[in-house]
């Protein structure tokens, strides 16, 4: 299947897949579940990918196996997070805010737009299984899966890092400044930007690589200037100063 096709696939199966999101968020009155998914999205994506393309094996493997490694430890993090804490306070704003009109105003306005945003951020996973050439792995691909390798465990430990100290009532109301904490601000969301910068070079080398740049671009956009420091700089400044770096 040529690249357009496999972008036309995708796109439907994401918007099929927070449809149906949808409909169970509205059933349970939690929005929140749309996160939870983020990271699973992906795994389905690639996994899609793998099925519908014709490029290089070894590089359809290792880009859907190093989506599946982040995106279920993604989901899994969250989902023990999150679940069992009841909707999460953002989205209780908007319902409170929109009213009678949120179960269907969220459906584009967050399980759709999130799709449209993980279908785009995922462009290197797509680009870079969709052609056969270089048939075999090369030096970006050892390149790509290092950088991925970096951003995987920053994320991973610097999460368990983070539950440890939230779990110790001694550190209530303190802010996290040990480990992977104490030489950046945001180790997870650096992370999530290297795994993608990661198989950005992974998929560099194909025939469109170089064209998912938009893909890593985004994701380092949304971490940055959105929903990730943003969000936890907004909580940190009641508190304290921030520090003035982004990660």
């Amino acid at each position: 299947m040529s690249l357009g096709g496999i972008l036309l696939l995708n796109l439907a199966v994401v918007l099929g897949l927070t449809t149906a999101l949808w409909g169970m968020s509205v059933a349970v009155r939690d929005t929140s579940i749309v996160d939870i998914f983020w990271g699973t999205g992906f795994v389905v994506i690639a996994w899609v990918t793998f099925a519908a393309s014709d490029g290089s094996a070894d590089r359809r493997l290792l880009l859907a196996v190093l989506t599946t490694v982040w995106g279920l430890r993604l989901t899994l993090h969250l989902a023990r997070r999150n679940l069992g804490h009841g909707e999460d306070p953002r989205y209780q704003a908007m319902r409170q805010r929109h009213g009678k009109r949120w179960p269907r105003r969220s459906l584009w306005a967050v399980f759709w737009g999130q799709g449209l945003l993980m279908w785009i951020v995922s462009l290197p996973v797509l680009a870079g299984q969709a052609y056969t050439t270089p048939a075999d792995l090369i030096w970006l691909d050892a390149l790509g899966t290092a950088v991925w390798l970096i951003g995987f465990l920053f994320e991973t430990i610097g999460d368990r890092q983070l539950m440890r100290f939230k779990a110790d009532p001694a550190n209530a109301g303190r802010i996290m400044d040990r480990g992977l904490w104490r030489y950046t601000r945001h180790p997870n969301y650096f992370g999530d930007a290297c795994v993608w910068v990661g198989l950005f070079l992974i998929a560099a080398e194909t025939r469109y690589g170089l064209w998912s740049l938009p893909g890593p671009l985004l994701i380092v956009f949304l971490l940055t200037r959105w929903s990730g420091v943003p969000t936890v700089a907004g909580r940190l400044r009641r508190r304290r100063p921030p520090s003035g770096s982004v990660f």
